[in-house]
């Protein structure tokens, strides 16, 4: 089973069946809020959801294609971040993440971010690890800007949120570059 400590107060877990009532409980708490940027608001509608997602991630974890972890912020689960896909032959892991309402503006973002970009290079000796959000989410391009991602360009339209496409802005960490950092 995966667990991370990434200092005294937070910690990366492997996501577990156990769980799904909490993290559906958080999900339900910030709806509204996490569906300003995330599309899958709308399927993910009663506990079973929640349960088929861990279940797939889980799924994803033992072939090696992807790692997700409930985030817990003083023996809280906040949120989720993951490695959504390591593509091994490229030596590339995509991150991606969320958090609960509540738990934002207390940096944990970018230090799970952090965590997760250290690990992937130092541990799992991928390359480069990249984070896209959408170009008008501020609070999710800050997490890769204040940890030194260079800004590699943009994708036009590439998230239909229930009503509108988004632009997504593309950063990306190198592994030599994160040894300097």
């Amino acid at each position: 089973m995966f667990y991370h400590k990434i200092d005294e107060e937070l910690s990366l877990k492997l996501i577990e069946l156990k769980d799904a009532e909490k993290v559906f409980a958080l999900t339900e708490s910030s709806r509204d809020y996490l569906r300003e940027w995330l599309p899958w608001l709308d399927f993910t509608t009663k506990l079973e959801d929640t349960k088929a997602f861990i279940r797939n991630s889980l799924k994803g974890y033992a072939e090696g294609e992807s790692l997700t972890t409930f985030i817990v912020y003083q023996n809280e689960i906040v949120g989720t971040a993951s490695y959504n896909n390591l593509d091994r032959s490229n030596k590339i892991a995509y991150i991606g993440y969320w958090l609960g309402e509540d738990y934002q503006g207390k940096g944990i973002m970018t230090r799970v971010a952090g965590a997760l970009t250290d690990y992937a290079i130092n541990e799992l000796n991928m390359n480069k690890v990249d984070i896209r959000a959408a170009a008008q989410n501020q609070k999710s391009r800050a997490v890769p800007e204040q940890l030194g991602f260079v800004q590699e360009g943009s994708v036009r339209q590439a998230e239909w949120l229930y009503d509108h496409y988004v632009d997504h802005v593309i950063y990306g960490m190198l592994a030599d570059e994160w040894k300097k950092a």
